[in-house]
């Protein structure tokens, strides 16, 4: 950065150092409020561009930006992307070495850095409170604030304290970002840190990105398996209660010949950090981890998250689903649901004190209405979080894009486990009422006589898989709910009407087997041999310089090289991630690569679009001929042309260079080798026959 001949504006760092446009929504109102020094809340979601919010001023302020992060891994990831954007900045951790810790404190003392990554446990300590007095101190940003808050869904008693922090840099402003916080949450951290309320900025919780599904889970390894056959070659995150499950499933996984490691807190620090590091570097293509553990992962090519069980709370949910397509790209979140994992869930609730207890409770139901509902997902979600959501069909929920099916009357199934919950006293689960509707000889029914009941086995005619499946709709229907503390089921208003005969019951008797689809990252067509040849290029040279792939190029970058085409400096700039300081150290490489491919198939290069906020627009242009510009019709080039996009091979130049210096014409050499005359034209400058 030449801050001497470029006069510094937002707007130029934003495209020189991070490579983008245009601003995100929000960004450009949030960093004038920070340059105008006044403390600021940030509520966005992941990948929604936080961070950016607070580093693009730190290059503008004259003195140090302190940034509080609560992960090791996270603060790392951070700071080899910004080094890579030739930004300076430094983290101090138990990472570092001796030598490399006391480096960084001289660089900072020595005004060398803009900003310093640092845990709430190391700002506290007198050691570094003393080295951060004799610097100018302009931004003291806390990453994760809901953890300030007793009523987040991880609190943090070391965030609390940060308000003391404050004080002793009364000059400096505030930055607290997060991407959950509930209105009650966002009041906390604002009281804590005693901020104003008209300097808070609230953006949407939608990830639009995100396609969320909720499964029953019935075999839920086996529904795993298929899942994930789905995305070869991709990262993804696998979410499971227990560190016992963890274990079991990779050793599946492992069998079954994915590429997986665990994670979870019974693993030792070595291996945990081993295992964090092969699957940043895409060494590894899925993690399986405990849901309790905070993994801190900052990999933006994450395509899917699973959830194995069930999260304990919704605020847990939306932020482990957010480490997926952080890069924008689209990218699916599977939630297999079992009432049984309530119980689980429960138990450890029960643990709590009161007050905590009743929170738990709360936060727990939230999430089972989500899992429950019929409708777009997106509404009970974003409720949640106390945004309205008014969109009837998202288009990236299972709801919204379930077809209409063909529903059969259930009413007597219903009024017969709705009469034998009600001959039970309605004190009973799922399983037990099954077993009397279908005749069991179970201890547990013969104990309590209900083989004398008139409801005991009604319903042999129907398996027991089948009960399963109606008790389920049931309960989506509201004509039972099911009790949170023991399991058991109880009968409402809607029910009784049924029970009554005064209403009738519509669903599926049998269930209707889920097919997991893979949704396409982005909306416009892309070269997809091309995409894998420059995300080869692109692990290369991060594995010479030992840095994830992702700090080189995000996928969305190399997606839109494979669809633009670029080949040269001013094309190349104008995709999404590339500023300066990469198109001077990738430009020629990645440049190189798409000429030859060009020439290789006779692919043009395409104009990019004008950037319209986040999406791509041609100027002019429909969306239907936006469409049609990004489409490469392959199928219909070959009709005219067989051996179009087809590999050159040694002999082919040697007929090509007779043919040609013996006078045949260039439309008559493309009728001679089936491809296009723009092909010849370029395997003739290759090959230095024509300039």
């Amino acid at each position: 950065m030449n801050n001497k001949t470029q006069k510094i504006t937002p707007k130029s760092i934003l495209k020189n150092i991070f490579g983008f446009e245009e601003f995100r929504l929000l960004q450009q109102e949030i960093i004038q409020n920070i340059l105008s020094k006044k403390d600021t809340l940030i509520i966005m979601p992941t990948g929604s561009g936080k961070s950016l919010c607070y580093q693009l001023p730190a290059l503008i302020f004259k003195g140090l930006t302190i940034v509080i992060s609560p992960l090791i891994s996270l603060m790392k990831d951070q700071v080899e992307q910004l080094l890579e954007m030739g930004v300076k900045a430094v983290f101090l951790n138990s990472s570092l070495s001796y030598d490399e810790y006391r480096s960084n404190i001289n660089r900072i003392l020595y005004n060398e850095v803009k900003l310093v990554y640092l845990a709430p446990e190391a700002i506290l300590t007198q050691k570094i409170l003393t080295i951060l007095s004799r610097v100018k101190v302009e931004c003291i940003t806390i990453d994760e604030a809901h953890c300030i808050s007793e009523w987040g869904h991880d609190f943090r008693p070391e965030y609390r304290q940060l308000i003391e922090v404050r004080k002793l840099f009364p000059k400096a402003i505030c930055v607290a970002l997060t991407a959950t916080a509930t209105p009650r949450v966002q009041k906390d951290i604002k009281d804590n840190l005693k901020f104003e309320t008209s300097n808070e900025f609230i953006s949407s919780f939608n990830r639009k990105n995100l396609f969320l599904q909720v499964v029953h889970k019935i075999e839920p390894v086996f529904q795993t398996i298929e899942f994930l056959e789905k995305f070869p070659n991709q990262s993804g995150i696998i979410y499971c209660f227990s560190r016992k499950q963890v274990d079991e499933l990779t050793l599946v996984l492992e069998e079954k010949g994915f590429s997986v490691k665990p994670y979870h807190a019974g693993l030792s620090d070595e291996e945990r950090k081993q295992n964090h590091e092969l699957f940043i570097k895409d060494n590894v293509q899925i993690i399986v981890a405990t849901i309790a553990f905070g993994m801190g992962i900052n990999k933006p090519n994450i395509r899917f998250v699973v959830h194995f069980d069930l999260p304990k709370n919704i605020e847990g949910y939306y932020q482990e689903i957010g480490r997926a397509g952080r890069d924008g790209l689209k990218s699916h979140c599977l939630l297999l649901f079992s009432y049984g994992d309530i119980h689980k869930i429960k138990y450890f609730i029960n643990q709590k004190a009161d007050k905590e207890k009743r929170i738990a409770n709360i936060h727990l139901n939230s999430l089972i209405r989500f899992c429950e509902t019929n409708v777009c997902r997106r509404i009970p979600l974003l409720n949640y979080f106390g945004e309205k959501y008014s969109i009837e069909n998202c288009q990236m929920c299972d709801n919204c894009l379930e077809k209409e099916k063909d529903l059969v009357d259930i009413t007597i199934p219903a009024q017969k486990f709705l009469s034998c919950m009600k001959r039970t006293g309605e004190y009973f689960g799922t399983n037990h009422i099954i077993d009397i509707l279908r005749g069991s000889k179970a201890q547990k029914v013969l104990d309590r006589n209900h083989n004398l009941l008139s409801t005991y086995g009604i319903g042999k005619d129907i398996s027991r898989k089948q009960w399963f499946h109606l008790s389920r709709q049931f309960i989506q229907q509201d004509l039972i709910i099911q009790e949170i503390e023991f399991g058991s089921l109880k009968i409402t208003k809607n029910g009784w009407e049924v029970l009554r005969n005064k209403h009738s019951v519509m669903g599926l008797l049998i269930e209707e087997k889920v097919k997991f689809k893979k949704i396409k990252e982005v909306d416009y067509e892309f070269d997809h041999t091309l995409f894998e040849i420059l995300r080869k290029k692109r692990k290369e040279i991060a594995d010479e310089k030992n840095i994830p792939p992702f700090i080189i190029f995000h996928d969305n970058s190399l997606i839109e090289m494979a669809a633009y085409f670029p080949q040269s400096n001013v094309s190349f700039m104008k995709i999404n991630g590339v500023g300066k300081t990469k198109l001077e150290k990738y430009g020629k490489i990645f440049i190189d690569i798409i000429t030859n491919y060009y020439l290789e198939f006779d692919i043009d290069e395409q104009l990019k679009g004008e950037k319209v906020g986040n999406k791509l627009k041609s100027r002019n242009s429909s969306k239907s001929d936006l469409q049609e510009k990004n489409h490469f019709p392959y199928s219909e080039i070959r009709k005219e042309f067989p051996k179009a996009y087809e590999k050159w091979l040694e002999k082919d130049d040697e007929l090509l260079e007779q043919n040609y210096l013996s006078g045949t014409s260039i439309k008559e050499l493309a009728k001679l080798f089936q491809r296009k005359p723009g092909a010849i034209r370029s395997r003739l400058i290759k090959n230095g026959l024509i300039q």
